[in-house]
């Protein structure tokens, strides 16, 4: 069983609160992520999306691009505008060898709005999630037909948040799936019945961990997505509530290979980056071994 660990620059840069963003640039976040173990990277916004000058940095830190998120619009939008909206990152990934897009449907996401509770989440009936389901189906295959898979990441405070809302997409779509366990328990799931029933659509993983003391102590008529972050809803393997040891087994007896991926957006004056990335390369070591997978360095 084959595993690769890398993690994303969320860390040090936040995309969508940006005083909750380290002072530092990509030669130095990317060699902090180097220090700490991991051998690739999610892309984010001080990325340049040129191979031909992104290349030679990531090459001097050892660090492949292993994901990088697309703000998908499809839920209200037109699949040709949306192969317009992609092609120029579809291409950079494709020469960076990147393993897939993070898709996120931001249409009526709620996710970036810090005045919007996360009660106020967009809603679907079936007959929607159906109708979505069959474009995020064909827009998928025109993607991975051109040399990039997607990978539909589930999102706090998006359209497709909870299990049930997944458990529908999965039912009316073919779209390959990110599982991310941080949003999921968040959202009220049970991860290793995710695992269950949707292990043969994963092919990319986001190791988020949450601190479920402050998740449960949310008033989510009142507290948007991004004021649960400031709180510190999220963290690295080994800082938070959730028991990756579990979680990452049950991957592996499923036969999940690939990607799994820090992601966990935190105040870098709280949880400086470097000690977070150190804590969840180790944690996530520490189960890969115990889960039976060979860690790629």
């Amino acid at each position: 069983m084959k595993a690769k660990l890398g993690i994303a620059p969320i860390a040090w840069w936040n995309d969508d609160l940006a005083e909750l963003s380290d002072d530092v640039s990509l030669e130095e976040c990317l060699r902090q992520a180097s220090v700490a173990g991991f051998t690739g990277m999610e892309t984010g916004r001080r990325f340049p999306m040129d191979m031909a000058e992104l290349g030679p940095i990531l090459a001097r830190h050892g660090i492949s691009v292993c994901g990088g998120w697309f703000s998908g619009l499809l839920l209200d939008g037109d699949i040709e505008v949306e192969k317009d909206r992609i092609a120029a990152q579809h291409a950079f990934f494709k020469a960076a060898g990147a393993p897939c897009i993070v898709y996120g449907e931001t249409a009526r996401s709620v996710q970036g709005v810090k005045s919007a509770p996360l009660a106020t989440k967009p809603k679907l009936t079936e007959a929607e999630i159906a109708t979505y389901g069959r474009k995020i189906s064909d827009f998928a295959d025109w993607c991975a037909g051109n040399g990039m898979p997607i990978s539909y990441h589930h999102h706090m405070a998006a359209a497709i948040e909870t299990e049930e809302e997944l458990d529908l997409l999965m039912k009316h779509s073919t779209v390959p799936l990110l599982f991310d366990a941080g949003h999921m328990a968040f959202a009220g799931g049970n991860n290793l019945r995710v695992i269950e029933n949707h292990h043969k659509r994963i092919t990319h993983v986001h190791t988020k961990d949450i601190r479920q003391a402050v998740v449960d102590g949310l008033d989510r008529s009142r507290e948007s997505f991004l004021d649960a972050v400031v709180k510190g809803a999220f963290t690295v393997p080994g800082d938070g509530s959730l028991d990756f040891e579990v979680l990452v087994k049950a991957l592996a007896a499923k036969g999940y290979e690939g990607w799994f991926v820090v992601e966990a957006e935190q105040d870098p004056k709280v949880s400086p980056p470097l000690e977070m990335a150190k804590k969840g390369h180790k944690e996530l070591l520490r189960v890969m071994a115990a889960a039976g997978y060979e860690v790629a360095k």
